[in-house]
Parts: structure tokens; C-alpha cells; sequence
């Protein structure tokens, strides 16, 4: 019995027990991206702290934030994020770097929207001509953009049932082999898009527009409202990304040589 004592306390005392970690709840673009699985461990090198990733929606991993369940968020919606820190859930909102989405389309372009630079104008043309559209549908920060843009375009995609509209309810990735499948097209965000091997005839076919402009932000969990959660540790991941070496990491990430990440100037300290 006490040599069975003696190998356990071994056992938790070991490394893999003694590893510190902090739970994000993030966006399926930052780990699909490739993002996360370059910044966590040049993280962990400079603090020893590990990071474990719950890659969900914007909408979902707010939720998450809201219940307690994750120490701190990277999410992609301005309007929620204010919010989130509005209603007391988060503190500290921080910008952390930006890309921007780009609307991608099979190369025979049924809708003729090539070359558009009018994001709202580009949906426009795809409502009308009714060329299948594979939108994520899980409320997540693109799904939310697409919404606005639908909005703007003056498409009722809810009221018109859209049956050329497929909301897969999946992640960014899943969501474009859907769309590779289907030859539809599909709002993504760059870095996703560049990271996106099955692409089939699929190719970005209208970007530019400021509107499409996709900012991201880091959020601590309120540690008042939850009293569990690592609030210490999941301070240094927050002032680590927005430190020098932080942001020279996310500067630095790469997919096939492209820059895929950028640091909004407001952040140049």
C-alpha cells in the first residue's frame, strides 16, 4: 500500500501534472489558420505555461467566456466583444492583430461577381442569380459578418428560406470543403483560405472592400464575476500576445510565404 501511495505521489508530481495551463476559447480561423499551433509554443518557451485551445465559434466561445468555462477569449466580432466586456463578463479588451475576409467562388463564376470590390454588391449578384452559397451558420465572427453583408444587400436570406443558401453549422475549414464540393461560393477569412488545401476550382473572387476589414481582439474572463478562473496565468498569454515578442510572433506567421496576420497600427507602442 505504501509503495502504491509512494508511485502515485510520482505520478501527479510529475511534469505532465505539474505543467501550468490556461483554457482559451478561441475561433476556429486562429487554429485552423495554423496560427495557434505556431504561437503556443514560443509561449510556452518564454513562461512555461501551456495553452489549451477551445476552437468554437465567435458566438460560442462568448458563451463559453459568459459561463466561466475558459480563462480568457480570441475572438473576431467588435460589436460582441464590446459587449461581452459591457455585461461584465470580460475585462481588458485588447486589440491584436487584423486580416480581412475575401469571398470565394468556383472559377466558372455563374454569378459573374470577379473583380467586384462591393462586398454587398457581389452577395446582390449571387441572390440573384441563385448560385449555391455554403455559409457557416454557427454564429460565428464570419457568420456574423455575412449576416451584415447579406443585411446590407437588401437579401432576407431568413424570410426567403434561400435554398441556394446551405448553412453547414461547421468551423471555416469544413465549411470550404463543403463549398469545394458543391462549386459554391463561401465568405472566409484570408488566413483560413490560405491554409485551405482541398480548394478544387474554388479561387477568391472579390476582395478589397474596407468592410471586409477583420479585427481581432484578446479578453480576459472576469475573474470578479468567476472566481476560478486562472486569472494570473491567463494575464500573461493576454500581455504576452501584445508584447513586443508577442507581436513579432504573429507578424512573423507565415503560409507559404504570405502574411496572413497583420498588427494594427494603434498597437506599434
Amino acid at each position: 500500500m505504501k509503495r502504491l501511495l509512494f508511485i502515485l505521489a510520482l505520478f501527479l508530481a510529475s511534469p505532465a501534472f505539474a505543467d501550468e495551463f490556461i483554457t482559451l476559447a478561441s475561433t476556429t480561423s486562429t487554429e485552423q489558420s495554423g496560427l495557434f499551433s505556431y504561437l503556443i509554443p514560443l509561449f510556452k518557451q518564454a513562461s512555461g505555461i501551456d495553452v489549451h485551445v477551445v476552437a468554437v465559434g465567435t458566438g460560442q466561445a462568448l458563451a463559453i467566456g459568459a459561463r466561466g468555462d475558459a480563462d480568457a477569449l480570441l475572438v473576431h466580432d467588435r460589436e460582441g466583444e464590446d459587449n461581452f466586456v459591457a455585461d461584465g463578463h470580460g475585462i481588458d479588451r485588447r486589440d491584436v492583430m487584423f486580416n480581412d475576409f475575401v469571398l470565394i467562388g468556383p472559377k466558372s463564376d455563374p454569378a459573374d461577381v470577379r473583380g467586384v470590390k462591393n462586398a454587398k454588391e457581389a452577395l446582390r449578384k449571387i441572390a440573384e442569380a441563385k448560385a449555391p452559397f455554403a455559409s457557416r451558420g454557427d454564429d460565428s465572427g464570419t457568420h456574423r459578418m455575412e449576416l451584415r453583408l447579406w443585411k446590407a444587400a437588401g437579401v432576407d436570406v431568413a424570410a426567403a428560406a434561400a435554398p441556394w443558401r446551405r448553412e453547414t453549422g461547421s468551423g471555416m475549414g469544413p465549411t470550404l470543403n463543403i463549398a469545394a464540393s458543391l462549386d459554391a461560393y463561401v465568405l472566409a477569412d484570408r488566413a483560413t483560405w490560405a491554409n485551405f488545401k482541398n480548394r478544387q476550382s474554388l479561387e477568391i473572387l472579390s476582395e478589397g472592400d474596407p468592410v471586409l476589414f477583420n479585427p481581432y481582439g484578446s479578453i480576459l474572463v472576469n475573474p470578479k464575476l468567476h472566481p476560478h478562473v486562472k486569472a494570473e496565468p491567463a494575464r500573461r498569454w493576454h500581455e504576452w500576445l501584445t508584447s513586443a515578442p508577442g507581436r513579432a510572433a504573429i507578424a512573423s506567421y507565415k503560409i507559404n510565404g504570405e502574411q496572413v496576420f497583420f498588427l494594427p497600427d494603434a498597437m506599434v507602442r
